[in-house]
């Protein structure tokens, strides 16, 4: 016993990798845990890892690419000059496609409101931009009104008979003038009027993490603004491209937007997340709630 007490010592001391969940779908947010002394470093889909201290451990969030092949994904990183490795389940998410018919103007903005885009995408540029530090938030994330949902994340929109787009958030239901609260502790970054995503929320919560708050009737806050969850945001309205009263909620992590319920499922007090099942199947084009649609990727934050 005297010669295994050190060995054993040793070993509960080595680095080790833990990712959380160990099951994802393509557009998920993944915890990825690393019990070392210094400072890790690695990279995961190609996206590189920025971790912050956590306890006795260091985590960084990485966000997955909506478009990555189902299947295993090896992840590697560097702790001490020790490798470690682990093995991410990738599963299929079951895509959907849904067809709308819109305004023109919004599917085919006109010369008029290309220099308002511009400046649209600039100013979010500016407010994803926000230097990486730790987490503000300190417990799990909440809805930011419990309701029904309509449009999906990954869904693909078909708009007025093209494909023109993927649903990069989850649109939630209900009255124009419902409140919407903040997801969790973090700091106001926009608060604008845009054209696609009309009146515009987006809080930074540290750790490269954002939530956008899309398409509201009133905003209630200012950029510059500290909030806690639960804190109003706004109303939930129909500005800029949407058919119908509903809340487009996004989630942004390391640059990309991934599954606002992937983020959801994480237990940040204990580090844990239960893993992600198969989605369904992807199913033929379908008529989409009047109320499901949200700005481009290309032309929204």
């Amino acid at each position: 016993m005297p010669v295994l007490a050190p060995l054993l010592a040793l070993l509960a001391s080595a680095p080790a990798l833990e990712l959380v969940p160990a099951v994802a779908r393509p557009g998920d947010a993944v915890l990825l845990r690393v019990g070392a002394a210094g400072e890790p470093q690695g990279i995961l889909a190609g996206q590189p890892l920025h971790f912050w201290r956590a306890g006795e451990e260091w985590w960084a969030l990485a966000a997955l690419p909506v478009e990555l092949t189902p299947g295993p994904l090896p992840v590697r990183v560097e702790a001490g000059g020790a490798p470690l490795t682990a093995e991410l389940t990738v599963v299929e998410p079951g895509f959907t496609r849904h067809a709308l018919t819109l305004d023109r103007k919004y599917v085919e903005p006109p010369a008029s409101v290309q220099k308002q885009i511009a400046r649209d995408r600039k100013a979010f540029a500016r407010a994803f931009a926000q230097p990486f530090g730790p987490p503000f938030f300190q417990g799990d994330f909440a809805w930011p009104r419990h309701a029904e949902t309509s449009g999906r994340f990954g869904d693909q929109r078909v708009l007025n008979g093209k494909v023109k787009s993927v649903h990069y958030g989850l649109d939630i239901v209900g009255p124009r003038g419902a409140p919407v609260a903040a997801a969790n502790d973090g700091l106001v970054v926009i608060a604008r009027k845009a054209y696609f995503s009309g009146n515009t929320v987006v809080v930074y919560h540290g750790a490269g993490l954002y939530t956008a708050y899309f398409h509201l009737d009133r905003m209630a806050v200012a950029a510059g603004r500290r909030v806690s969850k639960g804190d109003l945001l706004g109303q939930l309205g129909a500005t800029g491209r949407a058919t119908g009263p509903h809340l487009h909620w996004g989630v942004k992590v390391a640059g990309l937007y991934v599954d606002p319920e992937s983020l959801l499922a994480i237990d940040f007090a204990h580090g844990t997340a239960p893993d992600r099942r198969t989605g369904a199947p992807p199913s033929p084009d379908q008529p989409s709630n009047p109320s499901t649609e949200e700005p481009p990727q290309q032309a929204e934050p």
